[in-house]
């Protein structure tokens, strides 16, 4: 079972592989909303929807040629038809 603390390693892990060093880019990239991981690390919650949604798009847009986080290995890339 995967948690706030796994999505925060892959977020750190996708801003490692593509470069990025903000959090907000890849927050923004992610939930549409710049503010969301910096609130998650601080302690915020997370609806299982949007959870869902934010591991569903590394798994679809993780760089190519970068190492895979274990959490995302295995996932199913485009799931939505």
């Amino acid at each position: 079972m995967l948690t706030i603390e796994n999505l925060l390693s892959i977020a750190d892990a996708y801003k490692k592989a593509t470069g990025l060093v903000s959090d907000r880019t890849v927050s923004h990239r992610v939930f549409r909303d710049s503010k969301k991981l910096s609130s998650l690390r601080e302690g915020s919650d997370i609806t299982l929807r949007r959870f869902t949604e934010a591991i569903d798009w590394f798994a679809n847009n993780w760089p190519d040629g970068a190492e895979c986080p274990a959490e995302l290995s295995g996932l199913p890339t485009s799931r939505a038809s």
